[in-house]
Order: C-alpha cells, then structure tokens, then sequence
C-alpha cells in the first residue's frame, strides 16, 4: 500500500494547539492505516490504497476544522516527492539544513507569479529562492524568525497558500518512510 505524508500548516504555532495523539486519531476514525506522526508539527505519515491524491488535501483541512476547529492547509505528498523536494533544491549544498527549508504550495506559480516574488522580495532580506514544482525553495540565511519572507508574503504574490519544512525535518521523515 503507497505511504503518503500529509504535511499541516499552523499545527502548533500561535493558538492552534493539538496534540499528535489526537490528530492521528482523527486519521484513524477517516480509515486511515498505518498511521504515524513525525515532529510535533503536523507532519502525518499513513497508507492509503485509493486512486490519486487529489481531494486529501481538502478533506484533511475539513477534518481539522471539523474536528479541531483549526483552519489549516494541508500539502499531501509521496516519499517520491519529499525525496525531489530534497534534491531538487539548489540550497541543499550549501546551506544549513536547519535554514534551508521547501515551502509546498496549494498550486504551481506561474513563471511570472514567481518573477513577481522576487521583484517584491528584492531588498527585503539575504533569503535565496527558487521555484520548484508546487513548492519553493527558500535559503533563511538570515534565520526564518527573523525574515520578512513570511508565509503570508509569499501567499499574497503567488495565490497560493503553503507550508515549510527544512531539510532536517524532510530527510527525518523520508527515513521514517524507508522504516515502516
């Protein structure tokens, strides 16, 4: 049966409190096997058996305002993607792996979306990025708390909403894919 990841945004940070006990519980009451947690972050790893992806994503955000009352977006990829994630981005060489994280996006920017991005970023900090398939790759050279490259910057250019993960944190559960 394919392993998935389902990657949560705003699990954690500001109000929006829950622990990794319940949301695997909520993924196990939708019918969901094999259910683990990564990080206390909402990164979900689980089976599933059914077609394609499409329509996960929505369900899980339904589920988490359902049942948790947490608007969330939700980026649902397969151990193939994070591994491309990794090695597709071009900061992964030189840069921290604590720094250097993939935002993954509800949609693919377009070439000029992306070019709006960096025009509206220059100036504005020492971040590198680069445009990856629905994702972006960000170097937080600067440290991510402290950057003006903020999620709601980022979503406000391209229409798309997403959620960062570092390289540590993608490596961690690409490997706990390969042990399950």
């Amino acid at each position: 049966m394919p392993r998935y990841v389902a990657l949560f945004g705003s699990i954690n940070v500001g109000g929006n409190r829950l622990t990794m006990a319940d949301l695997r519980w909520a993924f196990e009451r939708e019918g969901f096997e094999n259910v683990e947690t990564v990080v206390a972050s909402g990164n979900v790893l689980f089976d599933f058996d059914e077609r394609p992806t499409d329509g996960l994503e929505d369900l899980f955000a339904h589920m988490m305002a359902e049942r948790f009352d947490i608007e969330s977006f939700v980026a649902v990829r397969t151990r193939a993607e994070l591994v491309r994630a990794v090695e597709d981005n071009p900061f992964a060489a030189d840069g921290a792996e604590n720094l250097v994280h993939t935002l993954f996006l509800g949609g693919q920017p377009s070439p000029a979306q992306f070019e709006a991005l960096l025009a509206a970023h220059a100036g504005r900090g020492p971040e590198r990025i680069a445009a990856g398939d629905r994702a972006l790759y960000i170097d937080y050279a600067g440290g991510a708390g402290n950057s003006r490259l903020t999620g709601a910057f980022i979503e406000r250019r391209l229409g798309f909403p997403g959620t960062a993960r570092n390289l540590r944190s993608l490596r961690r559960m690409i490997d706990k894919m390969d042990n399950t």
